[in-house]
């Protein structure tokens, strides 16, 4: 399955840093990223793959619904967003704090 090249870069948006994306990391060589709400698990996989140089087991998603939030009086509500956990085969990372 070929996907555009144009639109694998775009699919990822950021990787979601917490203390249970770190503890998935640790544990089940899991990673976990904030993605596009129309991105497909293999457009998942093959960016991953593309951007990272690493091999993809697994794709779970989740869909997370946007938290409400007081804007003065005014009720708003943040946007609704996708979350990928991204599954390695064994012996592959991605290391995030490589800059540091």
């Amino acid at each position: 399955m070929s996907f555009n090249q144009e639109r694998l870069m775009q699919v990822l948006l950021a990787p979601q840093i917490s203390e249970k994306s770190t503890r998935l990391a640790d544990k089940f060589e899991q990673v976990v990223f904030k993605v596009v709400k129309d991105a497909t698990k293999p457009e998942i996989k093959a960016a991953v793959e593309l951007l990272f140089k690493v091999q993809v087991e697994s794709v779970q998603v989740a869909n997370m619904k946007g938290k409400q939030k007081r804007f003065g009086k005014v009720m708003g509500r943040r946007k609704d967003w996708k979350k990928a956990f991204v599954c390695l085969k064994p012996g592959q990372e991605i290391n995030f704090a490589a800059g540091e």
